[in-house]
């Protein structure tokens, strides 16, 4: 269990966290839509990428559907063997809460997607404590739209993730949008007065 240390607000930008009760700074691990760059940086007034890493034991799966992007949403699932590249961002605690909306991550453990810690390992070996986003109410496994998948599979390619790794994003199966995606979300860019969401999305 995680739990974040009382010093956090003098930390400046990176958060201060406890995870197996070792003390460590705290970063974002994005594995999905996140890792594209133009949509990190619709949402967040200052997005830092500082490395790319692996999670072990994992693989990226899809679930629910999404308005955005007519298609079921990434997250991962745990498997034994298996590994998920993404990207390790540094996030002002503005850019944290502005990021959490666009996930609908809440408090009460009622929205889309929770904060889940783990130790993801850079390429150069190193060990770090981060968060990602996971989905909380799975259901069975749906299909994500193929425009999703692309649009994932390149902000993979933007950070230099591995090729095995994106073409086994591209091998998942999909299907098309019906429609004219991303869709942007209703909640307006009003709520993010830093941000262009010209392009929105899950």
């Amino acid at each position: 269990m995680a739990e974040v240390s009382e010093d956090k607000a003098d930390r400046g930008l990176a958060n201060c966290m406890v995870f197996n009760g070792k003390p460590g700074e705290l970063y974002l691990f994005a594995y999905g839509s996140n890792m594209n760059k133009e949509q990190i940086r619709a949402r967040c007034a200052n997005p830092k990428a500082i490395a790319i890493a692996k999670l072990p034991n994992h693989r990226v799966a899809f679930f629910g559907y999404s308005k955005t992007w007519d298609g079921a949403m990434e997250t991962v699932i745990e498997a034994p063997g298996r590994e998920v590249w993404g990207v390790i961002y540094e996030l002002s605690f503005s850019d944290w809460d502005k990021l959490d909306a666009w996930q609908d991550v809440r408090l009460n453990g009622t929205g889309a997607y929770f904060h889940y810690p783990a130790s993801v390992t850079d390429t150069q070996g190193k060990i770090r404590t981060v968060l990602f986003y996971k989905k909380d109410i799975l259901g069975d496994p749906q299909k994500p739209s193929r425009e999703y998948l692309d649009f994932i599979a390149a902000g993979a390619l933007e950070h230099g993730l591995p090729s095995s790794h994106i073409d086994g994003l591209q091998r998942i199966e999909s299907k098309k949008a019906e429609f004219d995606v991303p869709r942007r979300r209703n909640f307006g860019c009003e709520l993010f007065l830093e941000t262009n969401c010209s392009k929105c999305g899950d």
